[in-house]
């Protein structure tokens, strides 16, 4: 897909905000080590400016951050392998310089989007060969989370399962042991907190 695609096919601030809650809800429930997984969602990110973030991590280099603030959205990608081109944040709105010059991605960034609160849709620049990094979060699918999390755990992974977390029913010992007989909702009992998922 290509920058303009990913732009288009991006869902409202608030349909993105609860698929990213339930991606991480879902990888906290699969993988209770938090350094293994590979979707987060940290609902008090950042206090002092009343902002969330939800990123994505796959321990090679390679990552996502999305910024939900009263501004908007705001979301950078970083392929490792990719060139960091100038000029990146340019046509970057002033509502979200605190977001381009957050010391937590300094890393770097070689495609970002955002959408202010109110606008109808979602802007972006970057190189087309890294919007790879948004294909499931695009999708927002349970079968498509389904897929990715048999290929990544190696397990296989209950569908109807999926479907209740991606829905945002609360959660139960019976749902939470379908995906991770390992785990009880007491267990995940910070990780719901930090996600902000319902209870």
């Amino acid at each position: 897909m290509s920058v303009l695609e990913i732009s288009a096919a991006l869902p409202g601030a608030e349909q993105l905000r609860r698929r990213s809650q339930a991606l991480a809800m879902c990888d906290a429930i699969m993988s209770p080590a938090w350094e293994d997984r590979y979707y987060s969602f940290d609902s008090g990110w950042n206090p002092d400016r009343r902002e969330q973030m939800a990123s994505m991590r796959n321990g090679s280099g390679d990552e996502y951050s999305i910024v939900f603030a009263p501004a908007g959205v705001w979301i950078r990608g970083l392929d490792h392998e990719a060139p960091h081109g100038p000029g990146l944040f340019d046509d970057v709105p002033g509502v979200f310089a605190a977001q381009v010059t957050e010391p937590a991605f300094s890393g770097g960034a070689n495609i970002c989007l955002w959408r202010e609160t109110g606008g109808d849709r979602w802007h972006g620049r970057g190189l087309d060969r890294v919007t790879w990094l948004f294909e499931l979060l695009v999708d927002g699918t349970p079968e498509a989370y389904r897929e990715f999390a048999q290929d990544y755990y190696e397990e296989d992974v209950d569908l109807d399962a999926v479907r209740e977390v991606f829905a945002l029913r609360p959660l139960s010992d019976a749902l939470v042991r379908r995906l991770n007989p390992d785990v009880t909702v007491a267990y995940l009992a910070d990780d719901i907190a930090e996600i902000d998922y319902p209870r």
